[in-house]
């Protein structure tokens, strides 16, 4: 039998401050109409899936697609009844972001406003992290 080299003792920690959790994706009421508006004459699919691609001059794009099912891997964020699906590639790279959509006279996009985000490429359809 071989004598332990190093000790470890458990203490428990009254003072310490839990920080909460962030979000993976929320979505502002705007987003959450434009999703219920697009889904709404396609009952074969029960959300959005959020992704990412290497794309562009700056790295990472991100990809929205329909889904039919939720994958193993992926995350679902539930916000005033909407689904959206991110995919595990893209769920470190979208923590803490909030989804918006956008409309004004020349464009309607959903808008990813993400703190992570540490360039972008002119056209502001790609980034790097």
């Amino acid at each position: 039998m071989s004598a332990s080299i190093v000790r470890a003792t458990v203490r428990a920690v009254s003072r310490r401050k839990i920080l909460p959790t962030r979000a993976a994706l929320t979505l502002t009421p705007s987003a959450v109409n434009k999703v219920k508006q697009l889904l709404q004459n396609k009952p074969e699919y029960i959300g959005l899936k959020v992704g990412v691609r290497t794309r562009g001059c700056n790295g990472l794009t991100y990809t929205l697609d329909y889904t039919k099912e939720k994958d193993k891997s992926d995350e679902e964020v539930l916000e005033d009844g909407v689904r959206v699906f991110i995919e595990k590639k893209a769920q470190l790279t979208l923590l803490g972001t909030e989804m918006d959509f956008v409309e004004t006279k020349l464009s309607s996009e959903f808008v990813f406003n993400n703190p992570n985000i540490k360039g972008t490429c002119g056209c502001g359809e790609s980034f790097s992290i």
